[in-house]
């Protein structure tokens, strides 16, 4: 079967396609067959007072998609210049990857996919931040 599997925890929240949907009190897998559905963990959601870096914001406007709150045209061209920019500064191997993958679902259309390779950045770009912020 293809598509998107979820695996939920219990009591676990995701947002698909506008709807809040919260898992009983067991462990349960969802397999979504829909192309393109929009889906959110909520818990992996950035709120909008830890938008404060770059990655963070291209994350956002990704999430934003998802959770229906921005137009898919407008965050399309946020997320190409968004990433083109993070690829002229994150020159290791593994953002670039990751970029290169995101940069490819943003014009597929697939911003789930986008918002997990972006947050598969983060930790390259705190542990940047964390030697910038070194003395």
């Amino acid at each position: 079967m293809t598509g998107l599997v979820l695996k939920l925890g219990p009591r676990e929240r995701i947002l698909i396609n506008g709807a809040v949907i919260e898992n009983g009190d067991r462990r349960s897998r969802l397999n979504i067959i829909t192309p393109h559905a929009n889906i959110l963990r909520l818990k992996d959601a950035i709120h909008p007072h830890e938008v404060n870096t770059p990655v963070r914001r291209v994350c956002y406007v990704a999430q934003l998609v998802l959770s229906g709150d921005a137009e898919e045209a407008e965050a399309t061209r946020q997320l190409q210049t968004g990433i083109t920019q993070l690829l002229a500064v994150l020159q290791d191997r593994d953002s670039q990857e990751n970029l290169q993958l995101a940069l490819a679902s943003v014009k597929d259309g697939n911003f789930y996919r986008v918002l997990k390779l972006l947050r598969g950045v983060l930790p390259r770009e705190a542990q940047l931040l964390q030697l910038q912020a070194a003395p």
